[in-house]
């Protein structure tokens, strides 16, 4: 399940309009706005080196976020777009849209694999290819998935592995509607010279007799 949801600490924003967005920016801040609920939209900011560096950490757009703004009750948010300069494509506006527990949303959860030292393929030399690090799945906002596990023990060199083999959350489905793969282990290509080697020889010795 999920772990902790992470802040997101944020001002609110006196004025609205684009000179009150240009006012913000001056002060090193990104202007923005969260809507949706059964509350009014409320225009808030967020000092610029504070979004940047979680832009940075990645998944920004795919978090749950628990929105923090002084005097008012906290919030669960996601981040629904975030516009950027042309040239320097740095953030200028972020929107946030407020979520009940119960509301549906599509995120990309990422996969972790456990066991490698348990697959026999991977022992023999064969690399595991994560085809799908990230996984779309829609989910319920008060059960988001902090990752999706796959077990790798006794997986061999040409096994997949497909998203029915993978346990969800309660309620959480992806959104593709067939069952893909998400990671195969694959012979090296050593393995692989070695296999075509024995299959010439065989041949060649199917043809002396």
């Amino acid at each position: 399940m999920a772990g902790q949801i992470p802040d997101l600490v944020c001002q609110e924003r006196t004025g609205s309009g684009k000179g009150a967005a240009r006012a913000a920016r001056r002060a090193g801040m990104v202007p923005g706005v969260v809507f949706g609920g059964d509350a009014d939209p409320v225009s808030i900011q967020i000092p610029f080196n504070e979004l940047l560096k979680k832009l940075k950490a990645g998944r920004f757009k795919s978090t749950l976020w628990n929105l923090k703004v002084e005097g008012q009750e906290d919030v669960r948010v996601i981040c629904r777009d975030v516009q950027r300069d042309v040239v320097k494509d740095l953030p200028t506006h972020f929107d946030l849209m407020r979520l009940r527990r119960t509301s549906k949303v599509n995120l990309f959860v990422p996969v972790e694999f456990i066991n490698e030292e348990e697959a026999p393929g991977i022992k023999r030399g064969g690399v595991l290819t994560a085809v799908r690090p990230e996984v779309e799945l829609v989910v319920t906002a008060g059960d988001i998935p902090e990752k999706l596990v796959v077990d790798l023990a006794g997986l061999n060199v040409g096994d997949t592995v497909t998203i029915s083999a993978i346990k969800l959350p309660e309620g959480a489905k992806p959104t593709i509607d067939r069952d893909f793969v998400v990671a195969n282990i694959s012979a090296p290509s050593g393995l692989k010279s070695a296999d075509n080697e024995e299959s010439e020889d065989e041949a060649e010795a199917a043809a002396e007799e």
